[in-house]
């Protein structure tokens, strides 16, 4: 029997810097996978998302992605995103239109632009934003230290393709140093159907970004996310939705405490016609092989 071989690629999204950023596995050449062997190879990778690439079926898109973590399917993530158009482009690949992609995924095409500086930023997909009625608020903070909570924005459960409840702290130390009740926030998260809890504070004179942020899983997945486009993208509609942007651009620090140092850059672009919010950052390649199954 032969071996089965694709490209493969493993890059570091949200660094410029290898290994500071959040890992993410790339698939080439994936058309012939079956959705059990995609799965089976994410769960094999250990790593939070792989992703596949196929040919489109939506003739404005530049390629589509099928995204998994070690035990499911999501329609849409942030870090694979950027971690993906760069594994491509990287490959070789002519984007239809200079400077843009279109990835075809799970929610639908998601536009991709190339920022200064070799980053790139995709198009928060929208966003279904729920605030937590007085019961759930105070059951979140009761699995909280006492006070740390800024009920100035409250908290809100928000899905644009991955479930989140993002709450925000008064300062980027008690995020820092947060240790919710594990027990509570999987009842919390079961509760509002979110796969975790994105918590974000201010940083001091916007040093070392405006904003610092942890991505807590409690759902099907469990543990700390390095750094999370999605989660990312939904407090950026979350700061409009609520009135409380910082400005028309803003960057986060996300992976501090553990031992990462993720970037990311956030730009709303009020301009036009569809009124954008675009989440970016840099990616690098960290290992390119053939992947053998």
């Amino acid at each position: 029997m032969h071996a089965r071989t694709v490209r493969f690629r493993q890059v570091d999204v949200f660094t410029s810097v290898p290994f500071k950023g959040n890992p993410l596995a790339v698939i080439f050449d994936a058309d012939d996978l079956s959705t059990e062997e995609m799965q089976a190879i994410a769960r094999w990778t250990n790593l939070s998302e792989t992703t596949f690439l196929l040919r489109p079926t939506d003739p404005e898109a530049d390629y589509r992605v099928r995204i998994f973590t070690t035990s499911m399917e999501l329609p849409f993530a942030g870090h694979p995103t950027l971690g993906t158009a760069h594994a491509l482009l990287e490959s070789g690949y002519t984007p239809k239109q200079a400077g843009r992609l279109v990835q075809q995924c799970g929610v639908g095409l998601v536009p991709i632009v190339e920022r200064d500086g070799g980053a790139w930023a995709f198009a928060a997909p929208p966003a279904r934003i729920e605030p937590l009625d007085d019961a759930r608020q105070q059951r979140l903070a009761a699995a909280f230290a006492p006070g740390v909570i800024d009920f100035n924005a409250p908290p809100c459960a928000v899905n644009n393709g991955v479930p989140w409840l993002v709450a925000r702290l008064k300062t980027a130390a008690d995020v820092l140093s947060l240790a919710p009740n594990r027990d509570a926030m999987t009842a919390i998260a079961a509760d509002t159907g979110t796969l975790g809890l994105a918590v974000y504070g201010p940083h001091a004179g916007a040093t070392p970004a405006t904003f610092e942020l942890r991505a807590l899983l409690y759902g099907a997945e469990t543990g700390e996310d390095p750094v999370t486009g999605s989660a990312n993208a939904a407090l950026a509609c979350l700061l409009t939705t609520q009135g409380a942007r910082p400005g028309l651009s803003y960057t986060v620090r996300q992976g501090t405490v553990l031992g990462r140092d993720g970037r990311v850059f956030i730009t709303y672009d009020d301009h036009t016609a569809d009124a954008r919010t675009w989440i970016g950052g840099h990616t690098v390649t960290v290992v390119e092989g053939t992947f053998r199954f």
